[in-house]
């Protein structure tokens, strides 16, 4: 029988595409935390990209900045990794790349969460996450999450976790309405320069300082494991500005201590 171009171009699609799993087992868990937080050591996600109006698709501002995550097991044994981890984000000038400080005489502070904690626990194929940030008497517990899928391409694991948000900011007058993708890329070491790569993407508020509006936040992100391989402007940034962000919190400890209350309200900003 004669098979119709349609039908072996069809034949040659289905063998192109690779298979499609969106559940988690030991083996792929493990390498999702790896490349995710490390194995105990600093690992620094850095981000540099656009933030656009929604839905003109208006350049607006440049953004760069960095998460920093450290990895705990409480018991190696368990699948259960807990990440201690903050964060920092600039908003900078769309045609010049300077970070920006004031916006129409408006200050403007940078997206900065002195911590997370962050907790990953495989159950049967399908990761359950908790998040906290925030201080006392107005602590955020996000969670449990079970969104997180996973996709074997090639030789690659392909790690997806959309974000839901709808909640008041605690303590303010500010709500929290948006959606955020997150999609890992972990690539086989040696196999390109950047192993471990991150697509981010965000739909929702612009800041009050910037005039409001929806917007589409877009960050491309790869993980540096020593801070002296940060880029040297956001480096110096940094280490005069805001020392804190050099690294994450070292301990639960630490965190508990950021989580109390202070005079000085130095609790993240957030979006």
């Amino acid at each position: 029988m004669k098979r119709t171009i349609g039908t072996l171009l069809a034949a040659t699609l289905t063998l192109a595409v690779p298979a499609i799993s969106d559940g988690f087992n030991e083996d792929n868990y493990e390498a999702f935390m790896d490349g995710r937080v490390g194995t105990g050591e600093p690992v620094y996600w850095y981000s540099v990209g656009t933030i656009k109006s929604y839905p003109e698709g208006e350049l607006l501002f440049q953004m760069e900045g960095f998460d920093a995550a450290r990895a705990h097991r409480p018991d190696p044994e368990e699948a259960l990794t807990h990440q201690y981890n903050r964060k920092i984000y600039f908003y900078k000038n769309a045609e010049t790349g300077d970070i920006l400080t004031e916006w129409n005489e408006n200050p403007i502070e940078p997206i900065a969460y002195p911590y997370q904690f962050i907790t990953y626990e495989l159950k049967g194929e399908t990761i359950e996450t908790m998040v906290e940030q925030g201080k006392e008497p107005n602590i955020q517990r996000l969670g449990p999450g079970t969104d997180i899928s996973a996709r074997q391409v090639g030789d690659s694991l392909v790690v997806t976790a959309p974000v839901y948000l709808d909640f008041e900011i605690p303590g303010t007058d500010r709500r929290i309405d948006a959606f955020e993708n997150y999609d890992f890329f972990f690539h086989p070491e040696g196999s390109v320069t950047e192993a471990n790569q991150l697509a981010w993407v965000r739909y929702g508020d612009l800041p009050a300082w910037a005039g409001g509006g929806k917007a589409i936040y877009h960050l491309v992100t790869w993980r540096i494991d020593d801070w002296a391989d940060m880029p040297s402007s956001m480096k110096e940034t940094i280490e005069r500005d805001y020392p804190l962000w050099m690294a994450p919190p070292a301990s639960i400890e630490d965190i508990r201590a950021l989580q109390a209350p202070v005079e000085t309200d130095d609790a993240s900003k957030g979006f």
